[in-house]
């Protein structure tokens, strides 16, 4: 007998509200459209794999931490840290608990046993996804530094300053260097 995935056609509906879901935080950088939840998420993973490849830690495993890091905000929305001030923060392992009731229990202790690992911190995987979310939104404040919203620094600071690994600090450090289109110049061949 084949398992009842019903609870995971609903979480993939609710999963898809992140894509509609922005990241609350750049509001206060002047920000009026900032990117959403699941754009974060897709290049934190992206980020993840990167970390812990150089560091030495399993790819996969840190991209797939990334992935399910911040799934809860179809839930919770995205509560930044000056709103974290005022509202209790929710558990995200509650929150991951309640979203993967009722899914094959083979899936849902899976995604609960992800995210409990990357809230403690404390594999090397953890620490590589943990750190790509930082650098990751230090990447997005170049970008929106560079589009002309200068209080985004405040977001560029506090996420190098929170790196903890040696690669992450080294990735930050050559993107502050670089111009955020630097890429396109250095594809179509022209010089800086």
């Amino acid at each position: 007998m084949a398992d009842d995935l019903s609870a995971v056609a609903r979480f993939l509906y609710e999963a898809g509200t992140l894509k509609d879901t922005a990241r609350t935080g750049w509001w206060m950088a002047g920000v009026k459209q900032p990117e959403s939840v699941a754009e974060h998420s897709w290049r934190t993973s992206l980020i993840a794999s990167i970390i812990a490849k150089l560091e030495g830690a399993d790819p996969a495993r840190a991209a797939f931490l990334a992935v399910w890091h911040d799934t809860q905000e179809s839930r919770t929305g995205d509560v930044n840290h000056l709103g974290k001030k005022y509202a209790s923060a929710a558990d995200p392992e509650a929150v991951t608990a309640d979203q993967t009731a009722g899914m094959p229990a083979a899936l849902a202790s899976v995604v609960r046993e992800l995210v409990a690992e990357y809230e403690a911190k404390d594999s090397p995987e953890a620490v590589c996804a943990r750190d790509a979310d930082k650098l990751e939104c230090m990447l997005q404040g170049i970008e929106y530094k560079a589009q002309g919203h200068a209080a985004a620094q405040r977001w560029i600071d506090n996420s190098r300053a929170r790196l903890t690994t040696e690669t992450g600090r080294r990735l930050a450090d050559e993107l502050l260097g670089q111009d955020p289109l630097g890429w396109l110049r250095s594809a179509l061949g022209e010089r800086d």
